[in-house]
């Protein structure tokens, strides 16, 4: 019975992801705005600021960010970033692909005390959709972006993905 349950409850996530077919939507169904947005347009206005890439270190290798900092998302370790970025008062904007996970390493931020944490609204993808660069681990400008999966990667409309 409990293998059923599981089952069943795994498809009715696969079904609900699939169902999403915008950046929007997606972050409507899975995000409670716990963490205020900051658009890819904000962005470029907001000064001095700490930027946090909360996926897994494949996808932060194939791309990011200029100046990103990996904080992770499996491994984030609040205390790195407390030994690391001291002042609470600092800006920060923290993203991932489309802005779920990194909603999740926000909330820790925003509860240790970091009350000027953003989360990137459509995280990587909006940013490369909109037409801004990305970077390599050697500080290259990159076409590539790592995708996630499938299911995420309807979401990256330009770029190349790696999966």
């Amino acid at each position: 019975m409990h293998l059923f349950i599981k089952c069943s409850c795994f498809f009715f996530l696969l079904l609900s992801a699939n169902a999403q077919s915008s950046i929007e939507q997606a972050l409507d169904w899975y995000n409670s705005e716990s963490v205020p947005y900051i658009s890819v347009t904000e962005m470029q206005n907001f000064e001095n600021q700490i930027i946090l890439d909360a996926r897994e270190w494949e996808e932060y290798e194939v791309s990011h960010l200029k100046d990103a900092v990996w904080v992770g998302y499996d491994d984030f370790k609040l205390a790195e970033v407390v030994d690391k970025y001291p002042n609470k008062n600092s800006n920060i904007v923290i993203y991932c692909s489309i802005g779920v996970r990194s909603e999740n390493i926000g909330e820790e931020l925003l509860e240790s005390g970091y009350f000027n944490t953003k989360n990137l609204y459509g995280g990587i993808f909006e940013w490369t959709n909109e037409g801004y660069p990305v970077y390599n681990t050697k500080g290259e400008k990159t076409k590539k972006v790592h995708a996630f999966g499938k299911l995420w990667g309807k979401y990256l409309t330009k770029a190349e993905k790696v999966y």
